[in-house]
């Protein structure tokens, strides 16, 4: 059975390596695909950032501190750590974006397929209600 009494000093150091290394490209996943979501709009972003500080922080300080420091990207992450908020801007563009990007699916891609159109009707509505039932971050 694992356990760290079990095993030798270079053995442990090695182990947390491991872990620190899945930590970080974890990060670097979860990065990416917040960075793709900034320009996909079914694709979440503030999630991904969030998991992206979280692997981050257990990884590397100097990438989580990167990471909250940026100036488009840290403030997302503060306000909603902090808050469990989303600024009202935010909340419009998504919102606005999902219902574009659905309906025109609806009505060019899956034109004659009624179940594909409800199930995406149904999930442009769950997004919606998802978004709108966090607080609105008002500024100061």
């Amino acid at each position: 059975m694992f356990s760290p009494a079990n095993i030798g000093n270079k053995s442990l150091k090695n182990y947390f390596y491991g872990v620190k290394t899945c930590y970080l490209i974890l990060g670097w996943c979860a990065m990416g695909l917040a960075l793709a979501g900034i320009f996909l709009p079914l694709l979440p972003t503030t999630p991904f950032l969030l998991a992206a500080a979280w692997a981050f922080y257990r990884s590397s300080p100097a990438l989580y501190r990167r990471l909250m420091e940026h100036p488009r990207l840290g403030p997302y992450i503060r306000n909603f750590r902090e808050h469990r908020a989303i600024p009202l801007h935010v909340k419009v563009w998504s919102v606005g974006l999902i219902w574009l990007t659905i309906l025109y699916c609806v009505f060019r891609v899956v034109d004659g397929w009624w179940w594909a159109q409800s199930g995406l009707l149904a999930l442009a509505a769950a997004l919606t209600w998802h978004i709108l039932s966090f607080a609105t971050l008002r500024r100061n």
